[in-house]
């Protein structure tokens, strides 16, 4: 029967939303330990394959010369390159969250990223070739890199592909956590008629999850912080990332309520507990969910007036 397949599917998508919603909200704590976990275990995880594939590359072309080679070699060879390649991780996740390969942007970050490429390549294989040299050393040895017009060409060759492999991996996790925690975006104006509500000064945002959408009040976000390419809504715990900069969300915002008190912070004066003074003229808001959230020295004595 039609009426119960459709109650069926309506029902398998609601558990579906609400087992995903518990999913997140467990996983949110552990971000800042999973996050750079991943990429030290796919960095060794790397170097061990690389180290054991070179040295048995090694040792078949010196199987018939009865010559012996030195199994310290191969690991340091790859354990310095993926030692520098992940301290630089960090540096290209924010470089792409300042400068994002958005489609809109695309045009215009793009040659910024293939410039920063380079300069990449250049920190890693001079990081990875100090490296080399210092234990190479201790060992009573020389390396040799070789000619480094050639050898660098051919490394960043391979770090090209890794930088934008930074990229692709942190632009897939970034979308999947949208798609699980909801993306919200301003109202639009309708097509035809008057508007329900003020475009240029809206009081809900329209939220986007796992292909439902529901309206959120603009009077329940908490504060807002800028991500990249984002400003996420803190609401209830929860954060709702709104395609913006903060300049242009801090223009529609009601000014009685909502104070921008960083560069990347707003806070709805509704929900300040304290503010707190801190050393250096900033500050920090104590919020009533327990977040506290930087006040820095240049927006204070706006704070200060508007929450009299």
């Amino acid at each position: 029967m039609p009426g119960v397949r459709e109650a069926t599917h309506y029902n398998q998508a609601m558990k579906t939303s609400i087992e995903n919603q518990e999913w997140l909200a467990r996983y949110q704590p552990w971000r800042h330990i999973v996050e750079p976990g991943f990429w030290v275990v796919l960095h060794c995880f790397a170097a061990t394959v690389n180290t054991v594939i070179v040295s048995m590359d090694i040792e078949r072309s010196l199987q018939n010369t009865g010559q012996n080679f030195a199994i310290w070699k191969p690991v340091l060879w790859e354990w310095s390159s993926h030692l520098a390649l992940l301290a630089l991780v960090p540096v290209v996740i924010w470089f792409n969250r300042r400068y994002p390969l958005a489609l809109g942007q695309l045009k215009k970050n793009l040659p910024k990223h293939l410039a920063a490429s380079i300069v990449y390549s250049v920190v890693h294989v001079t990081a990875m070739v100090v490296m080399r040299k210092a234990i190479y050393a201790t060992q009573g040895g020389h390396y040799d890199f070789g000619s480094w017009p050639q050898e660098f060409l051919y490394e960043y060759l391979k770090d090209i592909r890794s930088y934008f492999g930074v990229i692709f991996i942190i632009t897939f996790y970034e979308l999947l956590l949208l798609r699980l925690q909801g993306e919200a975006r301003l109202l639009d104006a309708p097509d035809s008629g008057t508007p329900v509500e003020p475009i240029e000064r809206p009081t809900r945002f329209l939220v986007k999850k796992l292909g439902k959408e529901f309206l959120l009040p603009a009077n329940e976000v908490e504060w807002l912080k800028a991500w990249g390419n984002y400003v996420n809504l803190r609401v209830r715990g929860r954060d709702y990332p709104l395609r913006a900069t903060m300049t242009e969300i801090e223009a529609r915002l009601d000014p009685h309520k909502f104070v921008r008190v960083h560069r990347s912070n707003i806070i709805n004066l509704d929900f300040v507990d304290t503010i707190e003074p801190l050393d250096a003229g900033d500050a920090r808001a104590n919020m009533r969910d327990g977040e506290k959230v930087a006040v820095s020295r240049r927006y204070r004595d706006r704070l200060r007036q508007h929450a009299l």
